[in-house]
């Protein structure tokens, strides 16, 4: 993708409302790095009623509220630059979570973005991959939450594959051991679930013989902590690192760690340290999630971090905005090469897009002083034109329609829901359709962003009216803005360019209507 010029100090804030606990984390950037200013956690159990009726309750959604208002103070006083929200599983299951999207951007202002368990992995990779050390060589991330896990194959800090399971500690707890102490029925029914969600991800994800095996949250942070209580020390599960002394949880440990937590009650559980009163409601099942995993996988135990979903979007923020910060450039390729992946599937011939998005990237560079749109939407002109054949894989009649409901359906790497949603209204308007406030289409892209969304798409068109004789080999095309029109020269190839000039001239009346000069093609 196109990179873009940044240098600049920012503050950043990510806030991760999961279906156990909601946090926040701000950073500052100094020296092209992350500094962290502040942090704060409040335990909401999102998720308990939503794993039972399937709803957020009004308590759950009031306590969430109190907690993301408490940390909008923090943000106001730190002097934030920019904010991402995000809620994970519970919200993902819930089905009034626009109820409290609403509730809570009544209250903040803010706009709560509802992630995929496979966006998830991705984000938590990213943030651990960029601060933890010794991660360079082949690894398992593991994190389990309070609805789901995500399990992530990495090699040379790249995400191989990855998984999302319904193996959440506070959903298991709901589903299977409600009461306390847990029936042995139910310890039964849930290792049973466990064990088959966990064959099911083997199939995908099989690491072989793994080095490290890196675990993140609440349920690793307590499993860590609570084994050299409540387990014998075993010899060398200190490893030595260049930095420190790094402690290793191993596959035994964590075995008799979920063995003797099922037999204590409750007030035991929280007497130790590590899980305390909140974590010792659900220990029992995050712990039988780590045993069942690391026997499944034959992994020998797990390292605890404590970075996790907010440190990766920290991170990405950070790539998005400053190149010359250490993971801009493997940011940029690997979002790239998501959008490929996803061009591959549908069908899309590469040779005949990438012409398109080559000349869309031009353009968008040499009207630069017409359009005055953000830096950033040079990637989302260039991933829609890539992107913009995809709805013939449903279907050729109508296909443009098609494109628009695959792009913002689809996993993108490194492209949030509102920025696909982006990309998929500049893919859907190059038919004889123009954009409309209340399309679909258009719908769920906030009101200051149609006219950018609106000058992309003639960028495309034009772009595409380029490219239209395929047989042909590219044209070359030189831009020239003037007070009152664009003129466009195109350097014949061998087969001419009778066709695209015919197409480029039919855009005149589009291009009038939203840039206001008139559009001129010649033939050099």
């Amino acid at each position: 993708m196109p990179t873009k010029t940044a240098s600049f100090a920012a503050t950043f804030a990510a806030i991760d409302i999961g279906s156990n606990s909601c946090r926040l984390k701000i950073a500052r950037a100094v020296a092209h790095r992350l500094k962290t200013l502040h942090e704060d956690r409040e335990v909401t159990r999102l998720g308990t009623s939503v794993f039972e009726t399937g709803l957020v309750s009004p308590d759950a959604m009031a306590l969430t509220i109190k907690a993301l208002k408490r940390f909008q103070r923090a943000i106001q006083t730190h002097g934030v630059d920019q904010i991402r929200v995000v809620a994970t599983a519970a919200m993902r299951d819930a089905r009034n979570a626009q109820a409290f999207v609403s509730w809570a951007k009544a209250e903040t202002g803010w706009t709560i973005e509802i992630i995929s368990g496979l966006e998830e992995g991705r984000l938590i990779h990213r943030g651990v991959m960029t601060n933890e050390p010794g991660t360079a060589g082949k690894c398992v991330l593991v994190d389990v939450g309070g609805g789901s896990c995500e399990i992530t194959l990495s090699e040379h800090k790249r995400i191989k594959e990855t998984v999302s399971l319904p193996l959440g500690a506070v959903r298991l707890t709901q589903e299977f051991i409600p009461t306390d102490p847990a029936s042995e029925e139910g310890l039964a029914r849930m290792k049973q679930f466990i064990a088959r969600e966990l064959r099911r991800a083997h199939r995908r994800i099989n690491p072989g013989t793994v080095p490290l095996v890196i675990a993140t949250s609440g349920t690793a942070a307590a499993l860590a902590e609570s084994h050299s209580v409540l387990v014998k020390p075993e010899p060398k599960t200190a490893r030595k690192t260049k930095a420190a002394q790094v402690e290793i949880t191993t596959q035994r440990q964590v075995r008799m760690l979920a063995t003797k937590l099922r037999k204590m009650t409750m007030a035991e559980r929280s007497a130790v340290p590590g899980i305390g009163p909140k974590r010792a409601e659900i220990i029992v099942a995050g712990a039988c999630v780590y045993a069942e995993l690391l026997e499944t996988f034959n992994l020998a135990g797990f390292r605890y971090s404590d970075l996790g979903l907010r440190d990766g979007i920290l991170a990405q923020m950070l790539a998005e905005q400053d190149d010359r910060a250490m993971a801009h450039q493997q940011f940029e390729q690997e979002r790239w090469e998501s959008v490929l992946a996803t061009a591959r599937r549908y069908g899309v011939d590469l040779r005949q897009a990438e012409p398109v998005k080559a000349h869309a990237v031009q353009l968008f560079r040499d009207l630069a002083t017409l359009h005055k749109l953000p830096d950033e939407y040079s990637d989302w002109v260039a991933a829609a034109a890539m992107l913009s054949e995809t709805g013939k894989f449903l279907n050729h009649q109508g296909h443009h329609r098609h494109t628009q409901y695959i792009i913002s359906s689809s996993e993108i790497y490194g492209l949030t829901w509102q920025q696909r949603t982006i990309v998929s209204a500049i893919a859907r308007y190059l038919g004889k359709t123009r954009p409309q406030p209340g399309d679909r289409a258009m719908r769920n892209i906030l009101p200051e962003e149609h006219a950018n969304v609106l000058r992309s798409v003639v960028l495309l068109r034009l772009a595409r009216a380029l490219n239209q004789d395929r047989a042909s080999d590219v044209l070359r095309v030189t831009a020239r803005v003037y007070p009152k029109r664009v003129l466009l020269e195109l350097q014949q190839g061998r087969t001419g360019a009778e066709l695209e000039l015919w197409s480029l001239r039919k855009e005149a009346d589009y291009f009038r209507d939203v840039f206001g000069r008139e559009l001129f093609v010649t033939l050099l």
